[in-house]
């Protein structure tokens, strides 16, 4: 560097006071992803998680049996245990309560000391789960009922507004944490039902005996119980008429596994079973095979779902291919040109939990995605191991009836192997010759491509003439793709649509799957406002989850959202998605475009499109002037003309996209296998349940 460059820098100092030190729990409120992950909808709910599994380590241990969640109508959140109370006297160390303690301080709580802990077993990584939940708050109350007191402490993004006080007297003994979420860290902090009914179900299956109550009283207007509120310790007592759930399961991990399975047809009656502790850690597993090609494996530590696996998971899947795999030859069940079963191969059609109760346990993150603690993964194989061989040897038939099972997948994965190297040898040969009816971008830089999958030719060409070139690229499809959800991987390939859109995208498929390799950063699913369109974009979707559940993932696969309506009033054009906004852009002829289209509705049923056309006077200053409003209703995408299907539904400036995420794993596996699959009943139960919400099109 040159002299005079030198002294054009203007000099930082770096020295001691430079270093800053975040006290209390400002390090959470700075930096919350590193404690719950994401301040998105799953952040969110972690915070009930979290005050949750403190109730539900108390009945682990045999300190309570009943828990009860309320969602308030302030979205604040509710949560009550009858446990042994959050003590309340002065801790040695903070000179303050321990209630105090617990909710301000991080790495605090009952969950450390080993055998002098307040707990044997618990879902405790860190200590900071009531902490970090009342640092994210705006409010958060503190109720303790303990040694015949009535306690409580209020606090406002993790500080206290005031010392523990002791407010009454109490025969009753637990503990209740309220909280409202802070919207300046949560934007979208409005908790979802079905998400908390689904997890909370998993824990009463987890922890026997225990009740749960949930109560959703965001539409409670506050009036009635509301002078008793502050007096009550269940809400329930209150008697309103809201929704309320309460699950008590007795049947453990067996019944859970019935539960998932209850809409396919079993290969073998008996659910395996097995409970166990080693080398102090309690290991439990129940599992069942059932006719179909995927599988379910929901693995729990402590009670915590970790949804990334880990060692015990890995000690279960190592441990079942050794098993099936020696059990098949020493029996001659399996032949020497089969060779042998692969992890994959013993998973199909497998529905399995695995629970875990570790004493000092170990997860890979806060958020505790994921078990880490390496003893798990020993005691799991040795306890599973010698249990399932037992099952296998007194139970030949169905033993017989998971190796064929399994042997069945071991062949359809030689055959879809050589349907994949077929499919990719072809590419290779051609020069990795892209699909002819795909009309490609010209960048190359995946961050910037687009590719767009278009429902049938007339679509496809509308959309070639109207992209931008250079940035989007067309793959029309012809008619329904191939229902993944009932087809193995070797017919599936053997589909041309299918086929052409792996090669489009570039990823490969099953093994040799790789997103670095993929070609477009957004993928498009364009298809029409139809039954027909919706049913395709099912499929496409079905596949995608299966197979290319990573594209998902990473936020790479939208839905367009082409308008549904063409208003041209004089030489004004407007487009309206929907039919309100459409009787919002028409606003007092609304109404006479409603009588209009109820006449013509049976004639029109059978057209693409449909229009209608108002006319109506407008008065000037000199005459009146006559002006017609046509209304048309597309149907297809191929009904626009490329001008029209690039301004409304391809421009990046002007189009709306949806993009697809997965925000519970499970329950989006679920509802593809009962809508998708091959089981009917499920599917025409969902179907007259939910008739009344269907929105019909005619």
């Amino acid at each position: 560097m040159k002299k005079d460059d030198k002294k054009d820098k203007k000099e930082v100092k770096y020295g001691a006071e430079q270093i800053s030190v975040l006290e209390g729990l400002e390090p959470v409120r700075r930096r919350p992803g590193m404690y719950i992950g994401t301040t998105g909808v799953e952040g969110l709910h972690h915070l009930i998680w979290e005050i949750f599994d403190n109730s539900r380590d108390e009945a682990m241990g045999g300190f309570s049996d009943h828990i009860e969640v309320v969602l308030l109508p302030d979205n604040s959140v509710r949560i009550v245990d009858n446990g042994r109370g959050i003590p309340v006297g002065i801790h040695s160390k903070t000179k303050v309560s321990a209630l105090e303690t617990v909710m301000t301080t991080l790495h605090a709580g009952g969950k450390f000391g080993g055998e002098d802990s307040g707990y044997k077993v618990s879902g405790g990584l860190h200590g900071v789960g009531a902490s970090v939940v009342n640092a994210l708050s705006i409010y958060t109350k503190a109720e303790v009922h303990v040694d015949g007191g009535k306690y409580v402490q209020e606090y406002s993004q993790g500080k206290r507004k005031a010392l523990v006080k002791k407010v009454g007297s109490s025969k009753l003994h637990g503990t209740i944490i309220s909280f409202k979420p802070d919207e300046e860290i949560f934007k979208l902090a409005k908790f979802d039902l079905e998400t908390v009914l689904n997890h909370l179900r998993q824990q009463a299956y987890l922890v026997k005996g225990l009740r749960i109550d949930i109560l959703d009283a965001r539409e409670w207007d506050g009036e009635k119980g509301k002078k008793d509120f502050n007096d009550i310790f269940w809400f329930r007592e209150l008697e309103l008429e809201i929704p309320s759930t309460t699950y008590y399961f007795e049947g453990g991990l067996i019944s859970l596994v019935k539960f998932y399975n209850k809409s396919e047809k079993p290969i073998h009656s008996t659910v395996f079973y097995v409970e166990k502790e080693l080398d102090n850690v309690g290991v439990e597993i129940a599992l069942q095979y059932v006719d179909d090609i995927n599988f379910d494996i929901l693995p729990f530590a402590n009670n915590i779902y970790t949804g990334e696996g880990g060692t015990h998971v890995t000690g279960f899947k190592t441990t079942l291919t050794r098993v099936l795999n020696t059990y098949g030859k020493k029996n001659n069940l399996i032949k020497e040109l089969d060779g042998g079963f692969t992890g994959d191969d013993v998973l199909e059609g497998l529905t399995a939990v695995i629970s875990v109760k570790l004493r000092e346990i170990q997860f890979e993150g806060q958020t505790k995605a994921k078990l880490g603690s390496p003893e798990a993964q020993g005691a799991v194989s040795t306890v599973f191991g010698d249990a399932f061989s037992a099952f296998l040897e007194e139970n030949p038939d169905e033993a017989k009836s998971i190796i064929s099972k399994s042997l069945l997948a071991l062949r359809a994965r030689k055959a879809a192997k050589a349907a994949k190297d077929s499919v990719l040898r072809k590419g290779a040969l051609e020069g990795m010759t892209l699909p002819g009816k795909l009309a490609d971008c010209q960048v190359k830089d995946a961050s910037l491509a687009e590719l767009f999958i278009v429902e049938g030719d007339s679509a496809g060409g509308t959309a070639k003439m109207g992209r931008d070139r250079k940035t989007q690229a067309i793959l029309p499809l012809r008619g329904k793709i191939l229902n993944v959800e009932r087809a193995r991987l070797d017919r599936m390939l053997g589909s041309e649509q299918i086929k052409n859109l792996v090669i489009a995208m570039g990823t490969s498929i099953g093994d040799t799957f790789d997103l670095e390799k993929i070609r477009y950063h957004k993928i498009i699913i364009a298809t029409d406002a139809d039954v027909d369109g919706a049913h395709i974009r099912t499929l496409i979707l079905t596949l995608m989850y299966r197979y290319f559940r990573p594209i998902l993932d990473a936020g790479y696969v939208y839905i367009a959202q082409p308008p549904l309506f063409k208003i041209k009033r004089g030489k004004e054009i407007m487009y309206a998605y929907s039919d309100q906004e459409r009787d919002k852009l028409l606003g007092k002829d609304a109404a006479v475009l409603s009588e209009l289209l109820a006449e013509s509705a049976n004639e029109s049923a059978d057209t693409e499109g449909s229009s209608e056309e108002i006319e109506e006077e407008e008065e000037t200053k000199d005459k009146k002037q006559s002006s017609k409003i046509h209304v048309q209703r597309y149907k297809g995408l191929g009904e626009m003309n490329a001008e029209e299907l690039w301004e409304t539904t391809m421009d990046p400036a002007k189009r709306v996209l949806k993009q697809v995420a997965i925000n519970d794993a499970e329950v989006a596996n679920k509802v593809f296998e009962m809508l998708m699959g091959s089981e009917v009943p499920p599917r025409k139960t969902f179907i007259q349940s939910n008739a009344k919400m269907a929105n019909l099109d005619f």
